[in-house]
This record gives structure tokens, sequence and C-alpha cells, in this order.
């Protein structure tokens, strides 16, 4: 089942997580959507991360579940940016995925069916 999740970036210069080697590097709307896009549809953010873990082997292999259809939008509003995810993946992943990615500098503002 695909799921909308509308994501908001309020001030995008501090939506950086706290390892720079996962956090997003972008800047302006259509970067943050194409490296969100990234982290969803393939294992990249999540092979990274999981390396960086203390027993990598542990890590359950469920959190590092993809989707090659997502797909994600973005635009400036104001100074924020409003992301909008289509995808499969379970929103506790994206929801971790995005923690990796912008930290605590992120908000949910919607989730709907497809």
């Amino acid at each position: 089942m695909t799921v909308r999740y509308q994501i908001r970036l309020p001030d995008p210069a501090l939506a950086r997580g706290s390892e720079p080697a996962l956090a997003f590097t972008a800047n302006g709307a259509e970067a943050f959507a194409e490296q969100l896009q990234d982290a969803l549809r393939t294992p990249a953010l999540f092979e990274r991360w999981r390396a960086m873990q203390p027993e990598p082997d542990e890590v359950n292999p469920a959190l590092g579940a993809t989707d090659p259809t997502a797909t994600v939008t973005g635009e400036q509003h104001d100074l924020a940016i409003n992301l909008v995810a289509l995808t499969s993946i379970p929103g506790d992943i994206l929801q971790h995925r995005l923690r990796l990615l912008a930290g605590n500098r992120w908000e949910m503002r919607n989730v709907s069916k497809g």
C-alpha cells in the first residue's frame, strides 16, 4: 500500500542529522527531495548507518526496507521546504531515515493513503 507523507523542513539550513556522513547535504527543495527519494529507493543510507553501529550484523534487516518506486517532490514555501513522499515504506522506517538525514528539524504534516 502506498502512503503519502507530507513533511515540512521549517528551516532547511538546520535540517541536518547529527552524523555528517548520513545527513542531508542539500540546498533547495529539489535537492532535498532527491536525497530523501534516494534514501527510500536504495539501501545506501541504511547500509552506511548500519556500518556505524557497534554490532552491524545484529541490526534488524527489516530497517533496510526499500521502495524502488518511491517518489518525493519538494517545493519552497516562504523559507520552509515542503516535501511529499509517496512510498510503501512503513512510517517508522521513513521517520528513522528522516532523523538520520535531518535530525529533529522536520515535521510530519499529514499522512494519508497514496
